[in-house]
């Protein structure tokens, strides 16, 4: 989720690097604040997975924790299920090299927890949607809630496999001094699921929904930008305690920008959100996170303000 806080027009970014051929570096704090083991160039898409680890937000890719290997194995399951079957690249070492972004030292919100929750939150979504082809990366509890019903009558079906693949894309370039993290984040996943035998049409759906959470504004009727951008920001929507820990995350991560600069562009975020005439798309967002999203972030901007 992009939680960029404006400050003097983002002078402390630094310009869009160009790409040639399209080879990324890898995230990296800003100055200062860079672990000591260098960057490595991203290259082949998961050439390498897991050769870096370091500490920090979370466990390394390399660390053999139950939380990383969870997530590895959800990330084998869906990469079979998206390319349609076994055939293919293996895909740990993808899986791992994603991981070990995700991992890296200068993440406090956007690391593995951000990832793991935003997976949680589109499963919990997707029991409430029609879904693109039967048997498809179903819901765990197996339950549709109507998708059956609503598929039949014509509404949209969401393509989960697309977004379940977009959730694990669209942080994964992250630096909170650069402006370009999902563009970056996106032209990685172009790059990485064709070469592990994603189809090329949800290659492009993908990328299409890691570029949508620059606004978190999918069209009407865009249904896997609306499972996509609800369970981004589903983090709104936490107990006071866990928006608190959300809130002190971000703080940490834009720990360059002086306090004054940071909380008079955090209000302008949270007056930007409250204006809007609704923080969530889909029907089971609004009507169970809607509330008390907006609750949080009264509560934050009153403290801010204080």
């Amino acid at each position: 989720m992009r939680n960029r806080v404006p400050y003097g027009e983002e002078r402390w970014k630094t310009a869009l690097l160009s790409d040639h051929n399209c080879p990324m570096p890898t995230t990296e704090p800003p100055e200062g604040r860079r672990p000591s083991s260098g960057t490595r160039a991203e290259g082949g898409a998961g050439a390498g997975a897991g050769a870096g680890t370091g500490a920090g937000a979370g466990a390394g890719a390399g660390d053999a924790d139950g939380p990383h290997r969870a997530l590895l194995a959800r990330w084998n399951t869906l990469l079979i299920s998206a390319r349609g079957g076994p055939g293919g690249p293996d895909p740990a070492p993808y899986g791992e090299d994603l991981l070990r972004r995700w991992s890296e030292p200068h993440r406090r919100y956007h690391a593995a927890g951000h990832l793991r929750a935003v997976l949680d939150r589109v499963d919990e979504l997707a029991a409430h949607v029609s879904t693109a082809q039967p048997g498809a990366s179903a819901p765990p509890d197996g339950t549709s809630d109507g998708a059956d019903e609503a598929h039949a009558a014509g509404e949209p079906a969401a393509d989960l496999d697309a977004v379940r693949l977009a959730a694990w894309f669209h942080d994964a370039v992250y630096r909170p001094d650069r402006s370009e993290n999902e563009e970056r984040s996106a032209r990685l996943a172009e790059r990485a699921l064709p070469e592990a035998g994603v189809p090329q049409a949800r290659t492009a759906e993908v990328a299409r929904l890691v570029r949508l959470t620059v606004t978190h504004d999918p069209a009407p009727g865009d249904l896997n930008g609306e499972l996509l951008c609800d369970a981004d920001l589903a983090v709104l929507a936490g107990s006071p305690e866990s928006y608190a820990h959300y809130a002190a995350e971000i703080r940490q991560e834009y720990a360059f920008v002086p306090d004054a600069a940071f909380q008079e562009g955090r209000a302008t975020v949270l007056h930007q959100l409250l204006g809007l005439p609704q923080l969530f798309r889909t029907s089971y967002a609004r009507s169970h996170w809607e509330p008390t999203a907006r609750h949080n972030l009264t509560t934050e901007l009153r403290l801010l303000n204080a």
